[in-house]
């Protein structure tokens, strides 16, 4: 008689299953990643996922006009960016998933809003801090550096996940920090933690708990090499926001939402890390452009952009040196390379000015990562202006998005746009055709009227 199967096995990089061993994993490509594990049918251990909590009932439909909508508050955690970028506070019976790489700020910037989360007002309640990383000495020492108020926070300090569901249901809390979700093991799931059946486990039973209790639940993550969040792409698919930590080269910090089931994801939060914690930047429509007294540099052009809500001046800086090899490289780490081989191959065709026997270098002062298409015309004047050596006006903004025909097209929002380069002493606005700028309609008038 054939052996009966008693194992499977998953890829610890995407979560997929195979019934046998492989040595590259059919669905993301990855090498050597697959792990001999329980069987999946019917949960880990012939325990389906959250069997774990005791007291649980039967789940059973309503009338979704019998809901009310008031049930979606929200936790007002008080610091103001983090607020933003949550889509205004954190919405109760939701999970939270932060990453970020390692001293970046992750739990320095949950400590603060665990014990936010207990400083009066109308959601006033108890928080419990679950650490598998340090101990409770070293977390109430940085909570005192912080002068984080620790009343009403409850610090358990265990990876076990049969420990942290038994406080919950002790505590009640209206705050729950998981840190890290990595550092959680449940005995059902197996022995080590951090394996794909560990973190689909322990995250599932800890997400099914706050989706019944009035209560928000963090959980911080780890990061790969490339800095994307370690652990199979289901982690991300159970909980309902997604946020993560940038830095650039100062001690500022940006935080973005990649997912939010209840707000957008185009917010920008902005820190800027002390000895006193995470601490927002109040105005950082300035900060991203660099204030002179002379003459601008070639290749350095100011664009608004928007963020969110919110306008931020920005500053493109472009180089382009002779090629060293045989093949052109373009050396881009906030701006995608393929917009700037794009724009500069419109500019190649539509100026005469030829860019394939240089390196280009392309930077944005303040560290910020720039993804939407309204760059362009700012992208296209800072690269001829580096190409021909010959700096452009003071006091001078770029707004357009650039087709490949060269034409230039119009963006969202420009009024707000020309008004915050306004207050910050940009007079002159290129943009395409609009009230309050200077009209341009393709890349060879852009030039003629910037560098006649």
């Amino acid at each position: 008689m054939a052996k009966k199967n008693t194992a499977v096995f998953t890829c610890s990089a995407c979560g997929n299953t195979q019934p046998r061993w492989l040595g590259r994993c059919p669905e993301c490509g990855s090498w050597n990643t697959f792990e001999e594990g329980p069987p999946s049918g019917g949960g880990i251990s012939g325990a389906p996922f959250g069997a774990s909590s005791p007291g649980r009932s039967a789940a059973k439909p309503v009338p979704l006009a019998s809901v009310d909508p008031l049930e979606g508050r929200r936790l007002i955690t008080g610091i103001g960016e983090f607020d933003r970028v949550l889509g205004g506070g954190a919405m109760f019976r939701s999970a939270i998933l932060a990453g970020g790489e390692p001293g970046i700020g992750k739990s320095t910037l949950l400590l603060q809003a665990a014990a936010a989360g207990t400083a009066g007002g109308a959601h006033r309640g108890r928080v419990l801090y679950v650490s598998g990383e340090e101990s409770a000495a070293q977390i109430r020492s940085r909570a005192d550096r912080l002068g984080c108020p620790v009343v009403d926070v409850h610090i358990l300090c265990t990876g076990r996940l049969e420990d942290i569901t038994d406080a919950l249901s002790a505590v009640d809390p209206i705050l729950v920090v998981i840190d890290s979700i990595q550092t959680v093991y449940s005995a059902d799931a197996g022995a080590v933690p951090g394996t794909v059946n560990q973190l689909k486990y322990c995250a599932y039973d800890l997400i099914s708990w706050v989706k019944e209790h009035d209560a928000v639940l963090f959980m911080s993550a780890h990061v790969t090499k490339e800095g994307i969040i370690a652990g199979p792409k289901v982690l991300e698919h159970l909980v309902d926001t997604v946020i993560t930590f940038e830095r650039n080269d100062d001690e500022v910090r940006f935080l973005r939402a990649q997912k939010n089931r209840f707000g957008g994801v185009d917010e920008l939060g902005i820190f800027s890390m002390t000895d006193r914690g995470m601490i927002p930047v109040e105005d950082p429509s300035a900060m991203f452009i660099t204030r002179r007294s002379g003459a601008l540099p070639a290749g350095v052009a100011c664009a608004p952009v928007f963020e969110g809500s919110r306008v931020f001046l920005v500053e493109i800086q472009a180089l382009t040196v002779g090629a060293k090899a045989a093949v052109t490289r373009v050396f881009s780490d906030k701006i995608d390379s393929g917009r700037v081989s794009r724009v500069a191959a419109v500019l190649e065709k539509h100026t005469g000015l030829h860019f394939s026997d240089q390196d280009v270098y392309i930077n944005v002062a303040g560290g910020v990562r720039l993804t939407e298409s309204a760059i362009d015309l700012a992208l296209a004047a800072a690269l001829y202006s580096a190409r021909t050596g010959v700096p452009l006006p003071a006091g001078v903004a770029f707004l357009g998005e650039i087709s490949l025909a060269g034409e230039i097209r119009p963006v969202t929002r420009v009024r707000q746009r020309v008004k915050t380069a306004g207050v910050l002493g940009f007079g002159r606005v290129f943009a395409p055709a609009d009230e309050g700028v200077t009209a341009v309609a393709d890349v060879r008038e852009l030039i003629a009227a910037v560098f006649a």
